[in-house]
């Protein structure tokens, strides 16, 4: 009786059980581990027609041929896909090369939207703070690019939204480190809010209704 006794006592005790110490419980917000991208793996290659350029205002892109020209369904989904990126280069090259892409895409851009959706949700769920920001500053560019793409998403805010809808009250900062992160634009929580509204601006009659079942408590910009 005495063992029994001290096994019940090392089993519901304070002790953590076998799977608690050898696999953390990760919160809503952690990070996740991130996997090797194919945008790195073409940018190793030498299979973007790519540069970096050194001027006053900083780095930029050098492009080797017009942004115009390019195959929009080969590119634009593999730039996307290095949205996942935190390391130098291959951030910079795939931050700037998406917004690059989007500024000169024009009609090219609508009839990839489908192939942009898997990026941009795995680029959310690794829940990296710098990759979430970039990622809403690109999701933003992304619904003024072209006619009717804020509409193409409609449909695909059941892959895109539950994400936003755990960080949409998120600060991480606290004190002065508020002003810093505002005036840099890197507060995830205003992100997620400047994001909700563009989407509903830009995405049609049907866009609020698919917001707010997705997001509960988030509230129009353009009935009040």
């Amino acid at each position: 009786m005495a063992t029994c006794q001290s096994r019940k006592t090392e089993t519901f005790g304070n002790k953590k059980s076998p799977m608690q110490t050898e696999k953390q419980v990760l919160k809503s917000t952690d990070k996740r581990e991130s996997k090797p991208t194919n945008f790195r793996k073409f940018y190793e290659r030498g299979d973007f027609p790519i540069a970096l350029e050194h001027d006053t205002k900083g780095n930029k892109i050098a492009w080797k041929v017009e942004i115009e020209k390019l195959d929009y369904h080969h590119y634009l989904p593999l730039f996307f896909d290095g949205l996942c990126e935190v390391d130098h280069p291959y951030e910079f090259f795939a931050r700037q090369g998406v917004h690059d892409m989007l500024e000169h895409g024009g009609s090219k851009i609508l009839p990839v939207i489908p192939q942009l959706i898997i990026p941009i949700k795995n680029a959310l769920s690794l829940r990296d703070k710098t990759v979430m920001c970039t990622t809403l500053k690109v999701l933003q560019h992304l619904v003024v690019s072209a006619d009717m793409v804020g509409e193409a998403l409609v449909p695909y805010y059941r892959q895109i939204l539950p994400i936003l809808n755990i960080f949409k009250n998120y600060n991480l900062n606290s004190g002065d480190g508020i002003d810093y992160s505002q005036q840099k634009r890197e507060n995830i929580g205003d992100l997620v809010q400047e994001t909700l509204e563009a989407f509903e601006m830009r995405g049609g009659e049907d866009a609020f209704i698919n917001i707010k079942y997705m997001i509960p408590t988030y509230e129009s910009c353009m009935l009040n």
